[in-house]
């Protein structure tokens, strides 16, 4: 049984920092690509993505604030948010795909919570 289950989330104010972790079971991780979106309050939106082999993809409004690493040995990917904007508040998905521009998602993790004031 595949399970990717997000955790790290919180409330925080405007500023300030959070790391996200997604750690994987049940899938050969370092097959896939793994990326993180972010739904707020509709649509579902690729935030960013990192291949197996390391290469990354940022959407432009977070780029120089986050960023996305994974281990391996640690079947985890995470999501580290500097600077955090009231903007940047959503439930943040962890997903597996099968490449770095794959517009399929293969799995998805339950979501966190990430809430930032003013």
């Amino acid at each position: 049984q595949v399970q990717l289950v997000e955790s790290g989330g919180g409330l925080v104010q405007a500023g300030d920092s959070l790391r996200l972790s997604c750690a994987a079971s049940g899938i050969t991780f370092g097959n896939y690509a793994m990326a993180w979106y972010r739904q707020a309050p509709k649509e579902r939106d690729l935030v960013t993505t990192i291949s197996s082999s390391g290469t990354t993809y940022y959407v432009d409004s977070v780029k120089g604030r986050f960023t996305i690493a994974r281990d391996n040995a640690k079947n985890t990917v995470y999501l580290q948010m500097n600077s955090l904007k009231p903007e940047d508040t959503a439930v943040y998905y962890c997903a597996a795909k099968s490449t770095l521009y794959s517009a399929d998602v293969d799995y998805w993790g339950q979501g966190t919570q990430v809430t930032v004031s003013s």
